[in-house]
């Protein structure tokens, strides 16, 4: 599947900014100083989109998982079988549709870190080493925590949407304390930290591309991990590749494509496929294992 006419990238802004407009659609419920209710509300949304932003018709499957996880110990006492399944499978799902398609063409806090990484200040690197911190996160603060640590009530807390997550703080913590006086009065040093975690995040978007998404995303780690089997393929012709690198330049997350095509860490944002002088690298949709990219040793 090739794309023609418009541009990749411009096709990939065009769905970026759809996406964010669509996941928040109810635009009445926060004139109204209301988080929305609509009728969509359960279902979870193929990006990280916060669950309280007031316009959000959607729920974000990272906070829809933790909320799982802490209540699955008091349901199970009390005697019901809530497992979150349904959460579960619709992370499973889009995993196997696209493993970090999604990421890369649908995410609202993707394309918020492309757009500040433009303001022209000088650039940095992100150390490979910090790109594994973010499965701590995800299985501290997104699945052990939720649920082991619990409260009087016996239920456990959403801990990465409560202590970290910098896409909540600025689509429903900022949008609500300025809509409601009553949140206002109530903020302390909960919010004062996140809002401090949201200032570095955005900070650190100017100077690296896309920090969050490769150091902090459950979601993103939890969709790389379909990558490899994915029905979304990134394929490369190997006898055509002169490992000239230009796909790593031009790459968000800086890996080597002709290394391996189903690495955990792409977002399938098919940059590295615009660029490449020798037309090797190219994508499509694939129900078989054939569809897989090659991952054949190359020779400098």
């Amino acid at each position: 599947m090739k794309i023609t006419g418009l541009k990749t990238e411009g096709k990939r802004r065009i769905f970026q900014i759809a996406a964010a407009l669509g996941f928040n659609l109810d635009f009445l419920s926060p004139l109204k100083g209301n988080i929305s209710q609509a009728r969509t509300k359960g279902l979870c949304l193929p990006a990280l989109n916060c669950y309280s932003c007031p316009a959000a018709i959607g729920a974000c499957p990272v906070g829809a998982l933790q909320n799982s996880l802490n209540s699955l110990r008091y349901n199970l006492a009390a005697g019901q079988k809530k497992l979150g399944l349904y959460v579960m499978g619709s992370i499973a799902l889009m995993g196997t549709i696209g493993g970090r398609l999604p990421c890369g063409w649908l995410c609202p806090f993707g394309l918020l870190q492309e757009l500040v990484y433009k303001i022209p200040l000088p650039k940095i690197r992100i150390p490979a080493f910090l790109t594994y911190f973010r499965y701590i996160v995800l299985v501290f603060l997104v699945w052990l925590l939720p649920l082991l640590v619990m409260d009087a009530s016996g239920l456990g807390w959403p801990w990465f949407c409560k202590w970290v997550c910098p896409a909540g703080t600025l689509e429903a913590g900022l949008i609500l304390s300025g809509l409601d006086p009553g949140i206002r009065a109530q903020l302390g040093y909960l919010f004062a930290w996140k809002l401090g975690l949201l200032v570095i995040f955005l900070a650190w978007m100017s100077v690296s591309m896309r920090p969050f998404c490769r150091t902090v995303c459950p979601l993103g780690t939890m969709l790389g991990f379909f990558n490899r089997v994915s029905a979304f393929r990134m394929k490369v012709d190997l006898e055509r590749c002169i490992v000239c690198d230009a796909c790593q330049k031009i790459c968000p997350v800086s890996i080597r494509i002709y290394e391996n095509p189903d690495s955990s860490q792409c977002i399938r944002c098919l940059k590295c496929e615009q660029v490449c002088p020798t037309s090797c690298l190219s994508h499509g949709f694939s129900l078989s294992a054939t569809g897989a990219g090659q991952t054949t040793r190359i020779r400098p």
